[in-house]
């Protein structure tokens, strides 16, 4: 099978899977949890397909993926209590589709003019754009902007494909695995990437403060 068919698959399940189980977090209805899975699925590409000036033919072209993430959300909605009891669960497809989908962008702004500004954006709108899209319909803050180095998994991935291009399709796999482990970690001890020192949440806190005391 083609790389991008495999990575399409794999990321389409994962981002599914992710979204539902946030909507279902939430308390959205079927409707609301059928839309959230199926936008993190497919957001990022339609994103990634405007941005690059790639014809939408692409997304609609997806019939069976779009099959294949229907099957996964009523997956989730149907037996809930199997999956949500996972909590890691949701956070382990985050990352499988964060990493399959920014391997897919990254193809895709490969073909574009070789240059290596178009592989990087295609990585982040692909691998991200449908997370940003979930977090913000779910009233949370998107995780690439301020979740650990979120974002940043897909730029290394983009540059990882542009000076490598594999052909092994192990290596397409080994990178997945790695991007999971690398989010577990950032996870475990805490990696954020640096954050306005002297103008925080905690600094406005405490300025506020200093105000009412006026």
């Amino acid at each position: 099978m083609d790389i991008l068919v495999v990575t399409s698959i794999i990321g389409t399940v994962a981002f599914s899977l992710s979204g539902a189980m946030v909507a279902m977090e939430e308390d959205y209805d079927v409707l609301g949890i059928t839309v959230l899975g199926f936008l993190t699925a497919f957001g990022g590409g339609a994103l990634r397909n405007m941005i690059l000036d790639l014809p939408m033919s692409i997304f609609w072209r997806q019939t069976n993926l779009f099959y294949v993430s229907f099957a996964t959300i009523f997956l989730v909605y149907f037996f809930p209590k199997k999956l949500m009891s996972w909590k890691k669960l949701e956070m382990f497809s985050d990352a499988i589709g964060l990493a399959a989908f920014s391997i897919q962008g990254a193809l895709y702004g490969l073909d574009i003019n070789g240059h290596i500004g178009p592989v990087i954006a295609a990585a982040i709108l692909t691998g991200t754009g449908g997370g940003v899209l979930r977090d913000l319909l779910a009233g949370k803050k998107p995780n690439v902007l301020c979740t650990e180095i979120y974002g940043s998994w897909s730029i290394l991935i983009a540059i990882f494909m542009y000076y490598t291009v594999p052909v092994n399709p192990v290596i397409y796999l080994v990178i997945i695995a790695l991007t999971v482990g690398l989010r577990f970690a950032g996870s475990a001890y805490n990696w954020h990437l640096p954050k306005a020192f002297f103008f925080n949440a905690t600094s406005l806190n405490q300025l506020s403060e200093e105000e009412q005391d006026f």
